[in-house]
């Protein structure tokens, strides 16, 4: 199956206002109250806004006019009040949408990061961590964004500019009616280009999840980078992708700000067509000074929130654009679902291991391995061997169900292997990497890692129990024992301490199989015959595969196979082994 995000760069946004709202009904689920409470805020705010006008016309027409000082004092008062109210209510639902868009972001990306641990290998094989890692803290941080301020401040916005725009066409029909013509031809010119920006917000979206995507990988390899004094490569790389995202971020921001001056100079035209128009009819006796200044508040409450919304609009756009990139990881469905028990093809088998016609072609790549049949029998030792690339360490990878074959089955104990949970499976199935990952924490930390057997041991326990399994001598390599600290980058250990970590926390599981890929490649010798020694303390029902270039290593195999050309042969002796990785074939 293939996972790769963003195939194309000049895809068309996905998102409608419908779709949008769509999914974004699900992130607010348990918000309801919250919601409720600070749409009731924002339209009281609204119409405290609203009713300003009204107050001020009223005494400019009633209380000005005829000297009345104590109305206008009275009227003062009111108003005051309701500018009162108005700002206690802001402050009620701008609070309330804080905490709501808070605990939207805190879902999301939970949400976001339990879909991509659902996701197989395969997925993070064509796809750059780093622009995952913008996903999953830039887009959503754009959707918090809209959720926390530009949402309320959208709907408060509209509530404004409707009531606003009854007012006004209530008040005086024709003088309202002309305040809204420079209105009508911006909404028609922002529905116009409105796509246009969105595209634009993708592309800057797309090339920040590139940047960081180019920051992350170069400083992962920046050791190789100084080893090989190719600092001016990793320059021109950054630079050319710091050099697309400004490109694409400075399309962005021309984007999202051509509706503010097109709105402002709406508002403008509105102003003069009133206020040219207001005067007129009070020269003709159809309008009084008070009703003039109402009318002209109205078209700053309608214009005002209007420019607002161009502001808002284009955080809609951006926030529309990184929905779209968060919806196309969460629209993804794993190519390994556990089968279920109807579907089950069951093998009355002593082997523990069985590949029965199993081919395998990598997504939009050559076939590596076709009808490929062996058994492995419990207890016993099994090499592989093969040139670079010939298919080795991708059979070890559909042992451990590391991807699914795309022809044929892979049996464990009898039973499909996509029959088993993940969890049963990882604890019959222990893999050695030849560079292994480690977690930051301690020694402790990561050799217990999911393994819920030890997980609750006190250090005397678990160094009783490695010390019943022969892994103490391995303890002793690490100065600070269990307690040792480790870091994400590794740089507190050597890598073959790493090693020796990631062989304890196989060992401790006592799985079925252990896979062991190149597994010895960065131990001294004196370690290695360590852990030989260990492996042959093993319970006897262990399988173990071996993966190495090593002669030695793979010596005591009970059987060795070659892999090449897509294909596994049993090699027979050691000797044939040697042969077939020199010549391509077996002895005769």
């Amino acid at each position: 199956m293939n996972y790769a995000l963003n195939k194309k760069d000049n895809e068309q946004p996905k998102s409608t206002l419908i779709t949008a709202v769509t999914r974004l009904i699900p992130l607010m689920r348990g918000e309801g109250k919250n919601v409720v409470i600070a749409l009731v805020a924002i339209l009281i705010s609204s119409a405290t806004t609203l009713a300003a006008p009204v107050i001020i016309s009223h005494t400019v027409d009633t209380f000005i006019v005829t000297h009345d000082f104590h109305g206008v004092l009275v009227w003062s008062a009111l108003l005051l009040v309701v500018y009162l109210i108005g700002l206690g209510t802001s402050y009620v639902q701008t609070i309330t949408m804080g905490g709501v868009g808070r605990r939207v972001l805190f879902n999301l990306r939970n949400t976001l990061f339990t879909k991509l641990q659902e996701l197989p290998i395969a997925f993070f094989n064509q796809n750059k961590a780093g622009d995952l890692i913008s996903r999953i803290n830039n887009d959503t941080d754009k959707l918090n964004q809209f959720f926390a301020q530009a949402l309320m401040q959208f709907l408060g916005n509209a509530f404004l500019i409707i009531g606003a725009g009854v007012l006004l066409v209530t008040l005086d029909p024709r003088l309202g009616l002309a305040a809204l013509v420079p209105a009508l031809g911006v909404l028609i010119v922002t529905q116009m280009i409105s796509g246009w920006v969105q595209r634009a917000n993708l592309k800057s979206l797309q090339s920040l999840g590139g940047l960081s995507a180019e920051v992350q990988e170069s400083i992962e390899n920046f050791k190789v980078i100084v080893a090989f004094n190719r600092v001016d490569y990793f320059r021109q790389k950054f630079g050319e992708a710091n050099d697309r995202n400004y490109k694409a971020s400075i399309n962005a921001g021309i984007a999202n700000n051509t509706y503010t001056p097109l709105y402002g100079l709406a508002y403008n035209l509105a102003q003069l067509i009133t206020l040219g128009y207001g005067i007129y009819l009070i020269s003709t006796a159809g309008l009084t000074v008070g009703l003039l200044i109402g009318f002209l508040l109205y078209v700053t409450n309608f214009y005002n929130p209007l420019r607002q919304l161009a502001s808002v609009w284009s955080s809609w756009q951006l926030a529309l654009a990184g929905l779209d990139r968060i919806s196309e990881v969460l629209a993804l469905t794993s190519d390994m679902p556990k089968m279920t028990e109807g579907a089950m093809d069951a093998k009355n088998t002593e082997a523990v291991m069985e590949f029965a016609h199993v081919g395998f072609t990598y997504p939009e790549g050559k076939e590596v391995l076709r009808d490929v049949n062996f058994v492995l029998g419990k207890g016993k030792t099994y090499a592989l061997v093969g040139p670079t690339g010939g298919g080795k360490t991708t059979t070890a990878s559909l042992m451990a169900r590391l991807y699914d074959p795309t022809k044929g089955i892979v049996y464990l104990n009898g039973k499909d292997m996509k029959s088993y949970e993940p969890a049963e499976r990882a604890q019959k199935i222990g893999f050695i990497l030849q560079e292994p990952f480690l977690f930051s924490g301690t020694v402790r930390d990561n050799i217990v890692y999911g393994n819920d057997t030890y997980q609750e041991h006190t250090d005397a326990q678990l160094r009783e129990v490695l010390e019943q399994k022969g892994l103490s001598n391995l303890l002793a390599r690490f100065e600070g024992g269990l307690e040792t600290k480790v870091a994400t980058s590794g740089d507190s250990i050597s890598l073959g301490q790493k090693q020796l970590i990631a062989f304890m926390r196989a060992a401790l599981r006592e799985p079925d199989i252990l896979i062991l890929d190149e597994a010895t490649a960065n131990i001294d010798t004196v370690t290695e015959q360590l852990l030989e020694e260990i492996l042959h303390k093993f319970p006897a029902s262990i399988t173990k595969v071996i993966i190495a270039h090593r002669l030695n290593t793979i010596a005591a195999a009970d059987e060795i196979f070659f892999v090449n050309g897509g294909e596994v042969t049993a090699a027979g002796s050691l000797d044939n082994a040697v042969d077939m990785l020199l010549h391509g074939k077996r002895k005769s």
